[in-house]
């Protein structure tokens, strides 16, 4: 079984846009550069916190590429890489242009609602289909359907290059559920940022972030604390930012997290349609957070 290194706290990069409409390639530099000073473990670009689905396929390619340049091999990249056609998932990962890229994200498919055999099946065909290790994404929230426990370490077991799990169902039965049955090399990684304390305590291997974005210096202590077994020291960050994680989600990803690094001065208060920005009361609750602390 190939190894896993998407370990630690992985950033789920935002796509910056203009108020013209265009992506800000220079406020992008600035946030990669500004999260791998501050802590990123690893990145994963060009997924739902992105807001792929609005992006051209030309936008989507410079993305990779000003990424993998910054980058310069220091951490791993992962690149969102599904869909709900399996077949179409099979096509783009022989046409796609993987390199800089360390492995792929695949979300379950949406909207069709396949069953636990259905899942099983699209996965081992996207895993035979690539050259470069796997992690599931599951997030019923935004699919429809669950990639149950007994599935997902069916397919840890079966597909040697399928590595780890974004686990985004929000039960944490679920996550332990995996943990204990999964082989030794296949890691679980946190899909929700207020879940993460909770999951890597039960032993997940980090978390692919949103608040990462804009807090990844102490976000990534506090898994780093929880690495080493200090939990008191990593329950008191993250009880810091508690209201912090519900704000960020209440109006929508990537709305959140666009409106706190707009507060910071990093980007513009920008999305692409159908998503818009934040309310202002709840933009005003985060940069009164903010203050408080003083990051």
């Amino acid at each position: 079984m190939a190894q896993n290194i998407f370990k630690g706290l992985g950033i789920a990069l935002i796509t910056p846009f203009k108020s013209d409409g265009g992506v800000d390639w220079e406020a992008l530099e600035n946030v990669v550069k500004y999260q791998i000073e501050k802590g990123a473990d690893f990145f994963c670009i060009l997924a739902t916190t992105g807001e792929t689905p609005c992006l051209t396929t030309e936008e989507k390619q410079k993305i990779k590429e000003l990424v993998v340049r910054l980058v310069d091999g220091k951490l791993p990249i992962l690149m969102g890489c599904g869909g709900n056609n399996t077949a179409a998932v099979i096509e783009e990962i022989k046409n796609t242009d993987f390199s800089g890229i360390d492995g792929i994200l695949s979300v379950c498919p949406y909207y069709n609602k396949p069953s636990q055999e259905g899942l099983y099946q699209h996965f081992k065909k996207i895993a035979e289909a690539s050259s470069l290790p796997v992690v599931l994404y599951n997030v019923p929230g935004r699919t429809g359907i669950n990639l149950k426990p007994q599935t997902t370490i069916r397919l840890a077991n079966d597909c040697p290059n399928i590595v780890a799990i974004k686990e985004a169902s929000g039960s944490l039965e679920q996550v332990d559920e995996i943990i204990k049955g999964k082989p030794a090399d296949f890691d679980v990684l946190s899909g929700d940022d207020a879940l993460t304390f909770s999951m890597v305590a039960s032993g997940a291997a980090g978390v692919i972030s949103v608040i990462g974005n804009a807090l990844p210096k102490e976000f990534s202590r506090m898994i780093r604390y929880e690495f080493k077994g200090e939990y008191e020291p990593a329950r008191r960050i993250h009880h810091r930012f508690t209201e912090l994680y519900s704000l960020l989600f209440v109006d929508g990803n990537p709305a959140g997290v666009k409106a706190l690094l707009s507060e910071m001065g990093m980007i513009e208060n920008e999305l692409r349609l159908p998503l818009v920005p934040t309310k202002v009361t709840t933009k005003q609750k985060m940069a009164e957070i903010l203050k408080e602390l003083r990051l």
